[in-house]
């Protein structure tokens, strides 16, 4: 590594990169490997163990197997769940769209449960109506409670036959551009070696999945440290609607591991100190299946207001000991398994402590529905050229304020396959050649972890990542209020110098995590500088961003996407898309279940 220049680094060539191997990345390479594309899929994990493998409860689609439906009344739930901040034209196209994805995914292999006659098992979710709100509705298409699993192992093999080249345990460090401004790769680091590469491509697609590691107590995975984010925003491109982060309802009380709304949704319900099933006063047609911001709030009022379970009164029940062994057993082995080594309960016989838990990133890189990237400039949004972003690190932006469940993945597939069929519809294999990097992109890059590479001193990477998680943990929750939020920008732009001078002792090459870890750190101050900004600048309360100094919505003054750059911490505002694609716009109103 030491020397290494943008006139020594070893390249690779290929018509496209995807960083990223989870739901997103690979629904998008297998797009490109089947049109015989020659393209590289980079990996810090082995493709299997990405994040998306955690998804449990299902995938939302309007079959219309266990109740009527359609796509029109998904496309409702997914506005009004949104809080009217997602862009209606990408909403549309991915309602429209979610049936196909999921019977390909069926004709791919996947192994969703069944009913009686053989169609795709539903089970009902949080938010998902039929008839605009009027009941819930069968929406989930699920395999037990696996479902991500399923998705990840039947894209996985899918890859294999279509001979995606796979470099697994890379980490992708920097965007690099030509003389015009175009992405045409990206430099990665090889874990096994520690040796850096430029991977040039005609198209780059980013699906390197959420963030939610710089908060204390999260559902996600080690590996989900924003670096997608940390890429973009040091490339000058700014990030998108950042404050809003989804607090899912049931995490295992002292653990952060996930239990499914799928619970929920087979008949689970809630239940505090004295036994009260309490989502009944707060949302009294949908209940426990009322969007995840509203039931996140409603269980950390009882909690507030000293109506939390066990010794401390720090969270509430989940109730499904009523559904019986056999349906918990068949529909939910995963989460008795969790329940039991996560929880010490079994659920079979007794209740599992939850309390909300940070789950999933609203807002990320900002793109349209073909999942290329965009910018705001003099009023207008403009296209990155060779950029796309997809999955959970993109803001699309179809869950605006708040996602529903099952929309994740749902998301995965057919917006990875919507950027897969754009890139081959651009016929990047009639190129000549890939355009060149400058070496200035290169070298900036190299620097910066040469930089790191060659510090004999300065702030610790653990202790720095701590105090970044605590910071997000005490300073942007559930409920927040402008005083707790600007006291966490102060301190998070106090960990900025910290986070640049981080160092560690190691300096072997061969799989040496604290390189890694220090990597990762560097694009975690970058998602924790936008989110609390963005959060603090944000006066009203929406979807998941719950302001007690503003608890009502303002859609005069806020029913706009914010844009954070991180060259400067500038905020700056664009409209959201209220005009869907082909069918009558669904203005605002007050959300009520």
């Amino acid at each position: 590594m030491k020397g290494l220049t943008s006139a020594t680094i070893p390249r690779r060539h290929f018509d496209a990169v995807v960083v990223g191997a989870g739901g997103a990345g690979m629904r998008c390479s297998l797009q490109l490997a089947q049109a015989g594309l020659k393209v590289a899929v980079l990996s810090k994990v082995f493709p299997t163990r990405s994040h998306t493998v955690a998804a449990q409860g299902g995938i939302g689609a309007s079959l219309g197997n266990m109740s009527e439906d359609n796509w029109y009344w998904h496309m409702y739930d997914t506005v009004k769940g949104s809080d009217w901040l997602g862009d209606q034209d990408a909403i549309e196209f991915m309602c429209r769209e979610a049936t196909s994805a999921v019977y390909e995914l069926e004709h791919f292999g996947m192994p969703f449960d069944r009913n009686a006659d053989g169609t795709i098992y539903q089970r009902p979710f949080g938010g998902h109506t039929a008839n605009f709100g009027e009941k819930p509705v069968q929406r989930a298409c699920a395999a037990a409670d696996r479902t991500g699993h399923a998705l990840l192992h039947t894209l996985y093999q899918r890859n294999v036959a279509a001979r995606t080249q796979f470099f697994v345990e890379w980490m992708a460090l920097d965007l690099v551009r030509d003389a015009d401004g175009a992405v045409v790769g990206v430099t990665a680091l090889e874990m096994e070696t520690g040796d850096i590469y430029l991977f040039e491509a005609k198209q780059t697609v980013l699906a390197t999945g959420g963030a939610g590691r710089i908060w204390a107590a999260s559902t996600n995975a080690f590996i989900n440290t924003g670096d997608g984010l940390g890429m973009v925003a040091r490339a000058g491109i700014p990030l998108q609607d950042m404050e809003f982060w989804q607090f899912h309802p049931t995490g295992v009380s002292g653990a952060g591991v996930l239990i499914t709304e799928g619970v929920r949704g087979e008949g689970g319900y809630l239940l505090n100190k004295d036994g009260e099933r309490f989502m009944e006063r707060y949302a009294p047609t949908l209940k426990d299946l009322a969007p995840r911001d509203f039931v996140s709030r409603s269980m950390d009022q009882e909690i507030k207001e000293g109506r939390g379970c066990g010794p401390n009164k720090d969270h509430v029940l989940l109730k499904l000991d009523h559904l019986g062994e056999e349906v918990i057993k068949k529909r939910l082995p995963s989460i008795r398994e969790i329940a039991i080594r996560f929880g010490n309960v079994d659920p079979c016989k007794d209740p599992i402590p939850v309390v909300p838990t940070i789950h999933y990133m609203m807002g990320g890189i900002p793109a349209n529905y073909h999942g290329q990237v965009v910018t705001w400039k003099d009023g207008k949004e403009e296209v990155v050229p060779g950029l796309y972003a997809v999955g959970e690190c993109a803001a699309v932006s179809v869950h605006g304020a708040n996602r529903l469940g099952t929309n994740s993945l749902l998301d995965l597939v057919v917006f990875g396959r919507a950027a897969g069929n754009h890139i081959v519809n651009s016929h990047p294999e009639r190129q000549k050649a890939n355009s060149e990097a400058t070496n200035e992109s290169i070298d900036r890059s190299l620097h910066r972890v040469l930089e790191l590479e060659n510090r004999t001193s300065g702030a610790s990477v653990a202790e720095t990542g701590q105090a970044i998680r605590l910071t997000m943990q005490q300073h942007c929750g559930v409920f927040r209020t402008l005083d707790l939020l600007n006291k966490g920008v102060e301190k998070i732009d106090e960990l900025v110098p910290q986070a640049h001078n981080i160092y560690f002792k190691d300096k072997s090459k061969v799989f040496n995590t604290a390189r890694i870890e220090a990597l990762e750190l560097l694009n975690m101050i970058e998602v924790a500088r936008a989110t609390v900004k963005s959060a603090a600048n944000r006066t009203e309360s929406r979807g998941a961003h719950a302001l007690n100094d503003h608890p009502e919505r303002d859609d005069e003054n806020w029913l706009r996407h914010t844009l954070w750059h991180s060259e400067d911490g500038r905020l700056e505002y664009k409209p959201v898309h209220m005009k869907p694609l082909t069918v009558d716009t669904f203005p605002p109103k007050p959300r009520t279940f």
